[in-house]
């Protein structure tokens, strides 16, 4: 998905429209392409974290982490936590920080 236009596109009009946005194990890829990691704190799946560093992302080893709208976790193991912080941002609403 991250070499895809369409879905990098897609992904990023959910920040430029402070939308709470969740990514799960590889989904990172994806916002490390459209740009928007950038001074955000998220996780991943372990193997993204050179790549999230590097795209200016503070990569860290959590089951799931929230910056103001960005919902990450690493693996499916960490579907519960995930989905509850997910559901949570989602029920808030738009997020000032959350931007492309």
């Amino acid at each position: 998905m991250r070499v895809d236009e369409d879905s990098v596109a897609f992904a990023t009009a959910f920040f430029a429209a402070h939308k709470p946005v969740g990514a799960i194990c590889h989904a990172a890829w994806t916002l490390v392409e459209g740009d928007v990691v950038r001074g955000r704190t998220l996780t991943s799946y372990p193997s993204l974290q050179t790549d999230l560093r590097n795209a200016g992302a503070t990569w860290v080893d959590e089951e799931v982490v929230v910056d103001d709208g960005l919902v990450t976790s690493r693996t499916p193991d960490d579907l519960p936590a995930f989905n509850a912080k997910l559901i949570e941002e989602c029920a808030e609403g738009e997020h000032a920080g959350q931007t492309a």
